[in-house]
């Protein structure tokens, strides 16, 4: 991988400027409004690269629509990070074919971190005719060049050089939610996990500066948006390539002290690097939700250490021990593994040991995944496909009978929720917890803070009644 970060001029931004302008002159010329549609898979730094990836269409002229049928260019936007996510886009991918026969001057590309392996981009290229190009993540800004040189050179053009990665400021999002909204913070990954993709695909850690930050969340909350999750492979790494000092609870408390009346939330936080700072901010300042997620991966030292994560079962103990005692209404959520190469019976009881002494309120729980290219994918993996599956039904089963005892304690409780939408006749709201909660009520509630009485719950989810004011 390419170690050096691209920096992007101004000279190199107007470049794309100008292949927007060709692009909606292009389709003036035909004398109709050309449509786009952008489908996404994988996390939430995928959703707010599609966002990006619709702000550029909308530049060039696009109207983005809900469906490929009809649409004039299709952007998949892909995750390399576990094989089930690869393979339902290489199934849907293909079946494009038949929207592509209906319509044959339509543009497929295909994007993201699948795009950042080279075995993908050949597999691409060979066995996907009908697809027109692609990009890999460091090369999203340059979308209006690629279409651009689609449009006119009627060939194929795929960007996916290997970089370090970049950072471009200026591309405006067309966000799929009035209320909730994401930002990145910064891009990249140090940390290389031996099973992860990431750092291969997304490149080296680099931190968008705070005043640029500071200047898009000032603009979401005058725009009325009331939940802003702050994206990052790793936030709590944030700064750490800066100049100034800044670093992610610094940046947090500037954020909690802008006016408003909002809600920050932030993900993913890599234990090794999770502060005592961190969580005494998070403490300080209401407007930080309570809400942790602390990916574990795994409760044995011996697979952590497999895993290079760079920290033991005890550290992230008392790490999330600290957090409690600052914060006692804490929601905590994790990620964990099952079945990592060499993973025995006693290394997975571990694991359930410590879902146990934790009490998470959520996990999203998975089966390893090889992905070529990570040292993991090399490692024996002794353990039957019939054993991992079993060990996954047993966490599964545990984490569930976990979070309904977690969701009957809410009952009878008072919380606070955004109410961000409907489900059948019901309203939906999020704690300031992130937890999901259904109640009656009219629609003009949407978009407004309101006290719930919680008076019922599910494995996943809470129900309550509106406290009536007075």
């Amino acid at each position: 991988m390419n170690p050096k970060t691209s920096v992007i001029t101004e000279a190199q931004k107007n470049e794309q400027r100008a292949y927007c302008d060709a692009i909606r002159a292009y389709w003036l010329g035909r004398g109709r409004t050309p449509k786009a549609y952008v489908d996404t898979y994988g996390c939430q730094q995928n959703e707010a690269d599609s966002e990006r990836i619709r702000g550029i269409l909308r530049l060039c002229g696009y109207e983005i629509v809900e469906s490929e049928e009809g649409a004039d260019v299709v952007v998949i936007n892909t995750c390399a990070v576990r094989e089930h996510a690869q393979t339902r886009v290489y199934g849907n991918v293909g079946a494009l074919v038949h929207t592509k026969n209906r319509h044959p001057e339509q543009k497929i590309l295909v994007c993201g971190c699948m795009m950042g392996q080279t075995h993908v981009v050949e597999r691409i290229k060979n066995s996907y005719r009908h697809v027109d190009g692609g990009f890999n993540p460091h090369h999203l800004w340059q979308l209006p060049q690629l279409l651009g040189r689609l449009l006119t050179e009627k060939k194929r053009v795929f960007l996916t050089d290997d970089e370090a990665g970049n950072i471009v400021e200026g591309i405006p999002s067309v966000r799929q939610n009035a209320l909730k909204a994401w930002v990145s913070i910064m891009y990249g990954c140090n940390n290389f996990c031996s099973y992860c993709i990431v750092p291969y695909v997304r490149g080296r850690e680099r931190s968008r500066k705070k005043d640029d930050i500071l200047a898009e969340v000032r603009a979401l909350i005058a725009n009325g948006y009331r939940d802003l999750t702050l994206l990052g492979q790793n936030v709590n790494s944030y700064g750490k390539d800066l100049p100034d000092g800044v670093d992610f609870a610094d940046l947090l408390a500037e954020i909690a002290e802008l006016d408003g009346d909002f809600v920050i939330r932030f993900m993913t936080s890599h234990p090794k690097d999770a502060s005592e700072k961190l969580f005494d901010t998070m403490a300080k300042y209401p407007k930080i939700a309570h809400q942790l997620h602390l990916p574990f991966q795994s409760g044995s030292d011996r697979i952590l250490t497999a895993m290079n994560r760079h920290y033991n079962r005890e550290q992230y103990l008392q790490k999330l021990a600290y957090a409690r005692e600052k914060m006692p209404d804490l929601v905590v959520t994790s990620d964990v593994i099952v079945g990592f190469p060499g993973e025995t019976a006693a290394d997975f009881e571990d694991t359930l040991s410590l879902v146990e002494q934790v009490r998470y309120d959520a996990l999203f729980t998975f089966i390893f995944s090889p992905r070529e290219g990570t040292p993991a994918a090399k490692m024996e993996d002794p353990t039957p496909k019939e054993e991992k599956n079993a060990r996954f039904d047993r966490l599964v089963a545990l984490q569930n009978r976990i979070s309904e005892e977690k969701h009957r304690g809410y009952i009878g409780k008072t919380v606070r929720v955004l109410v961000d939408g409907t489900d059948g006749d019901m309203l939906t709201g999020r704690t300031d917890g992130g937890r999901l909660c259904r109640f009656a009520g009219s629609q003009d509630c949407i978009g407004q803070f309101l006290n719930l009485t919680i008076t019922d719950c599910t494995t996943w989810s809470l129900v309550g009644e509106i406290v009536k004011e007075g």
